[in-house]
């Protein structure tokens, strides 16, 4: 049998991928360079960038000059720019030009940190950068890191490990039919992240099994209540599978009481996981580390690098006190895995559902290595000082109030005039952002605080200066007067 000749299969030539690298390249910078001009938010309506494309793709490739072109006409008016420097909203998070080199080596290389033969190098750096993190916000050496991509991913494993101590043999046989699994629950204040209740989905343990715990007056965990709940729990025959205690809340930067929530743990025999995703970065600071008092005490952490140490999305670490809790739960070598194990190495896949896992640890390596600890703490400070200063500013309009203690680089604040009823105060706050958020010029997010809306600002991008908060606050200032329809 004959076969037609085939069109060439391998990869572009060594000179195309080399020129249109350089292109690439200008492209990034052009785009960085110029980042502040650009409209923050596109103005494409829903299913635009969809149509610029084929419902099926093409038999022919396209040549790359033609693609790279289309990234302008068809990729860029859609995208939401949050590399800029006026967008304050959800936590801030940039890339930066040593992490961009450290993206495109691990791309170049693609390869897989399942096990330490797969790759010593994406292995043994991923425990570099992990001893960093842990050295920078004051964790003891018992604590090992692994690195997932975001910490709803990694309060998912911890609370995996979680289950499998309160009622031992759920990895192997499940929970399904069985009468001697405990009735487990988990609690968290009802400031604390959603995906604790998405983990419970998962994990089988019903998202109704998530207890949320109210708060005292600056939004943290109210400890006597969560006791009291916990008892009440334990005469209805529940079992206190784990706690949840954050550092940094999604909506205010609050802070729980983790040393006292450590204590009721230990009492209970429950699993302290503590949610450091954006407020651990505070513990680069000597001035900070008083955010994390009771940390050391936890069973699990998990901390963010994507949000507030300036390495790209996503980059997310969970550290847990006993690495075995993990491994007891996910280790498991597949056959023809078996001779790449090699003992008495870092595996990484044993610690989490990932076999495949990206080279993440290049970039972090490059972005602290580039930035130093100094250079990191300089801008941790840096954010918490602009987080001051619109605080300061909030303080001095007759009409704005600050809605929770400034915390961090988050700022909640409210418009409200003497005259003004709730429903109004929240058409009116929300009303701001949206033509904020439409100016182009600047965005931010609104979140609820006590049943009522406020806005919000999250500061952590690099490239943000007190010009750019500056501007931001004068626009909000300006469209608030404007009036409100």
């Amino acid at each position: 049998m004959t076969f037609p000749p085939l069109p060439p299969l391998g990869d572009m030539s060594a000179e195309e991928l080399r020129a249109h690298l350089h292109r690439m390249a200008d492209w990034v910078a052009d785009y960085r360079a110029g980042i502040e001009g650009t409209p923050i938010v596109p103005t494409v309506a829903p299913g635009w960038v969809a149509a610029q494309n084929p419902v099926a793709l093409p038999g022919a490739g396209a040549p790359m000059d033609a693609i790279l072109d289309d990234l302008d006409r068809q990729v860029m008016p859609g995208v939401l720019h949050w590399g800029h420097p006026s967008f304050l909203g959800y936590f801030g998070s940039t890339s930066n030009g040593p992490a961009l080199l450290g993206e495109i080596a691990a791309a170049a290389l693609n390869v897989s940190a399942m096990t330490w033969k797969t790759s010593p190098s994406a292995t043994e750096l991923e425990g570099v950068v992990l001893r960093w993190i842990r050295d920078m916000i004051g964790l003891d050496e018992p604590f090992m890191g692994i690195v997932y991509d975001t910490a709803s991913v990694g309060v998912l494993h911890a609370l995996a490990a979680a289950r499998e101590r309160v009622a031992p043999g759920i990895r192997a046989r499940g929970i399904v039919g069985r009468d001697d699994v405990p009735l487990l629950r988990v609690y968290a204040s009802d400031q604390a992240h959603s995906s604790i209740a998405k983990a419970l989905v998962v994990l089988g343990l019903g998202e109704e099994n998530l207890v949320r715990i109210g708060v005292v007056d600056a939004f943290e965990m109210d400890v006597g209540a969560l006791r009291a709940q916990i008892l009440a729990d334990r005469q209805r025959g529940f079992t206190p599978m784990a706690i949840v205690a954050t550092v940094g809340t999604t909506s205010t930067a609050s802070v729980d009481p983790v040393a006292e929530i450590a204590d009721v743990a230990e009492e209970y025999g429950a699993w302290l996981h503590v949610d450091a995703a954006y407020g651990g970065a505070m513990g680069v600071l000597p001035e900070g580390r008083a955010a994390l008092r009771g940390v050391e005490r936890a069973d699990s952490v998990v901390v963010n690098p994507h949000k507030w140490l300036f390495v790209p999305l996503d980059f997310s670490v969970l550290f847990v006190r006993d690495p075995e809790a993990l491994r007891r739960v996910f280790a498991l070598t597949p056959e023809y895995l078996e001779g790449d194990a090699i003992e008495g190495a870092t595996n990484y896949m044993d610690y989490g559902i990932q076999l495949g896992r990206r080279f993440r640890a290049l970039k972090a390596w490059m972005v602290f290595r580039a930035f130093g600890r100094d250079g990191i703490e300089a801008r941790v400070r840096e954010h918490c000082r602009l987080a001051e200063m619109l605080t300061e500013w909030i303080a001095r309009e007759e009409d704005f109030h600050l809605a929770a203690p400034q915390r961090m680089g988050v700022v909640c604040f409210r418009y409200r005039t003497p005259d003004m009823d709730d429903a109004s105060v929240d058409r009116a706050n929300e009303a701001i952002v949206e033509r904020v958020n439409a100016s182009g010029a600047a965005y931010l997010t609104h979140t609820r605080l006590q049943g009522r809306v406020c806005m919000r600002v999250g500061l952590g991008n690099v490239l943000t200066e007190p010009r750019h908060v500056r501007g931001v606050w004068d626009l909000v200032v300006r469209e608030a007067h404007a009036g409100i329809p």
